[in-house]
């Protein structure tokens, strides 16, 4: 049987964050499959080649655009499906919506992959978007909460987990539980750093042997550095963006995982904690409650709530035994998103597709000839 040719548009791990590490993984996963021969087709073709250009948003942008649509018209002709990984606002414009009208074009059938904890206000707010989604042929989600955002707007979805490697992450239970607590969300305004700033500045105070590892990039980083001075915390250290394939080693160097998004779906950082036994601390934005139950995966507190992450930290350092229980039912639920879980979703969701389409070819009427 011949492979299936699938075209996946998205970020090159050039942009890192959950899209790119997505897309990455499951390329990687296809790779020598007998079904599926994937490859990448990069929203971002020209990153690392602008030089100086590339720090200009809005340059960047154009160029990236320039070199971007001609690729997709060259990779698309070839494909059997088209996986379009989605992005919001005015960059659904610039990535997915090409990509999908291409897709559309050349008669391939389009899934978009829609993952972004935004969802609810950008389909609120883009009619262009709800049109898109609703003339791909299928949309696939990650979790039932997007799932649900979709369905208000009338929109039917796949769900599908994400895919983490499982080998690549070493579990351990921590015995003892040292205060030694990592967080690797962007540092952009929705994922609300600051209040991760301000509850390490509690549990400081109660554990002056505590430690914060920030990892990660993004607009407010200068002005997290400040707060962290301002609030007189130590044992911090921002380390910015770290290459994706040494995130194993940081996890395995820490003890706690701590998080305060705002908006969310459902992170993969979030599973990589599971994966390396680092009971987890969140807020409870978007998805992350449908992924982490309260008091059996982790640990939940409301949105902005700084100081209840730093009551279910101390309570963790303080009750080792709910640490203990809760990291092995974490890592116990972190197997639903192995690519031996995840495969037969996917291969039978791009098969299915083809399927169709073929009948669909087949039943369109001939052109009469004229007489």
């Amino acid at each position: 049987m011949r492979k299936l040719q699938v075209a996946i548009v998205a970020p090159s791990l050039d942009i890192l964050g959950g899209q790119a590490v997505q897309a990455d993984r499951l390329l990687r996963a296809w790779r020598g499959d007998a079904g599926i021969e994937a490859r990448l087709v990069p929203i971002n073709p020209t990153a690392g080649a602008l030089g100086r250009l590339g720090n200009v948003r809005y340059v960047r942008a154009l160029v990236s655009e320039l070199a971007y649509l001609p690729l997709l018209v060259r990779e698309l002709a070839h494909a059997d499906v088209v996986h379009v990984f989605s992005r919001a606002y005015f960059w659904f414009l610039l990535a997915p919506l090409p990509a999908i009208v291409m897709g559309r074009a050349f008669g391939c059938p389009v899934v978009l992959h829609y993952h972004n904890g935004e969802a609810p206000d950008h389909l609120k707010r883009s009619p262009v978007a709800r049109a898109a989604l609703a003339r791909v042929n299928r949309i696939v989600v990650p979790s039932r909460y997007l799932a649900d955002v979709l369905g208000e707007c009338a929109l039917t979805t796949s769900i599908v987990p994400n895919v983490i490697d499982l080998e690549r992450f070493s579990f351990r239970v921590r015995d003892p539980l040292r205060p030694r607590l990592l967080s690797t969300r962007n540092l952009h305004r929705l994922y609300n750093v600051e209040c991760t700033l301000r509850a390490f500045q509690i549990v400081q105070r109660h554990r002056p042997d505590a430690s914060l590892t920030v990892l990660g990039s993004g607009s407010r980083e200068r002005a997290l550095r400040l707060m962290a001075e301002a609030l007189r915390l130590t044992n911090v250290r921002f380390l910015g963006r770290v290459p994706h394939d040494a995130m194993p080693g940081y996890y395995a160097d820490h003890d706690l995982y701590i998080q305060s998004p705002d908006v969310d779906n459902v992170p993969n950082s979030v599973v990589e904690a599971f994966a390396s036994g680092l009971p987890v601390v969140s807020t409870d934005a978007g998805g992350i409650p449908r992924m982490l139950t309260n008091l059996e995966h982790g640990l939940l507190a409301p949105v902005n709530d700084h100081e209840g992450l730093a009551r279910h930290v101390l309570r963790l350092l303080d009750e080792p035994e709910t640490a203990q229980r809760i990291v092995r039912a974490a890592r116990r639920a972190s197997e639903a998103y192995t690519w031996p879980r995840v495969r037969p979703e996917w291969l039978h969701l791009y098969r299915s597709l083809v399927a169709a389409s073929a009948n669909r070819a087949l039943c369109r009427p001939s052109p009469r000839l004229g007489k």
